[in-house]
């Protein structure tokens, strides 16, 4: 375990309260304090683990009383330091990585980014609260995680059928050229292709292996869908209740707002962190002006967007407030839709 090393600096006499701003890593973490004026008082480096986060915890207390800490990657490499402060009684801010001109200018060293980090504390530039990523929502994130990747890989194993049977030998590919979906998947996968000694065979071969190698992904997706579905109604059974919202896009709306939706302020901010919030976009005798935000949680903004379609083709209120027209109220129901 990397060991804590103090820079050798006299603490001061009376410190009003410090700031720490830490550079995580996948083994060990970087560390500075600086006080309430900027100045640097010392760095440390500690080994990510419970015993080097309770080490840096006390360290960081001799130059007195902590302010906030500024940690960088929270959602990765810092994820178990942020929760160890968190629930140490200890303000966490999340701090993002300092932009290309600001390195270039001072360089690039594990302590600096440290340094950095504290000092975007200070001048309050920080990305806010992070996640705390410890109940129900980060349970929802890890199984969506399986899902998309399953997906991802789905559809890269039917493109790659489908390629297949384009160029297959001419009597497989007649065999196989109406078919479709499901119809496709169970017909190469019931293919056998005996000894691979001709193209035919081989063909045989990769198409049956793809056709199963989907049909077990879509049975992951299926299982991942059934906890999301679970999972989701009992984190926020009224999202859930809405018109359109089903488990997919329920499931990306809660992990954009984390376990902790109380450190976002208000509807607004959260429409900024979905990316749906309107930018101003004025300047000079251009007032008044605002563009769509390219920014956000671009996840969290397709969510919201499928259930926008979802709403517009089957909710008449969706339909009417969109066309202006006056809104007759109907029934909520449940929808499955994503």
């Amino acid at each position: 375990m990397t060991s804590i090393a103090p820079s050798q600096v006299s603490i001061p006499a009376a410190v009003v309260g410090v700031v720490v701003g830490v550079d995580t890593h996948q083994d060990e973490h970087c560390a500075a304090v600086l006080d309430h004026r900027g100045a640097h008082l010392a760095t440390c480096t500690i080994a990510a683990t419970p015993t080097g986060y309770a080490q840096l915890s006390s360290w960081a207390t001799r130059f007195g009383p902590v302010t906030a800490w500024g940690v960088e990657g929270t959602g990765s490499y810092g994820a178990g330091l942020a929760r160890h402060l968190t629930g140490a009684g200890h303000t966490v801010l999340e701090v993002n990585r300092a932009d290309r001109q600001a390195r270039h200018q001072h360089g690039k060293s594990d302590p600096l980014d440290a340094v950095q980090a504290a000092r975007a504390v200070l001048a309050g530039t920080t990305a806010g609260i992070p996640k705390t990523s410890d109940g129900a929502v980060e349970m929802i994130r890890n199984i969506k995680r399986v899902k998309d990747s399953a997906t991802k890989a789905k559809t890269a194993a039917i493109n790659q059928l489908h390629a297949a049977v384009v160029t297959a030998p001419d009597q497989l590919r007649q065999q196989l050229r109406a078919l479709t979906g499901a119809r496709l998947l169970r017909a190469c996968a019931r293919l056998r292709p005996g000894p691979v000694t001709d193209p035919t065979a081989a063909t045989k071969y990769a198409l049956r292996i793809l056709a199963r190698r989907a049909q077990e992904l879509q049975a992951e997706c299926d299982d991942a869908d059934r906890h999301l579905d679970i999972l989701t109604d009992q984190a926020a059974p009224t999202l859930r209740a809405a018109y359109g919202v089903g488990p997919d896009s329920a499931a990306e709306l809660l992990v954009a707002a984390g376990d902790n939706p109380d450190r976002l302020a208000s509807e607004a901010s959260f429409a900024a962190l979905c990316g749906v919030a309107p930018v101003p976009a004025s300047s000079g005798k251009t007032n008044g002006r605002f563009r769509l935000s390219r920014g956000g949680n671009r996840h969290a903004n397709a969510a919201l967007y499928r259930v926008v379609l979802c709403r517009l083709r089957y909710d008449p209120e969706t339909r009417a407030y969109w066309t202006g027209a006056p809104r007759k109220a109907c029934p909520r129901r449940r929808s499955s839709a994503t």
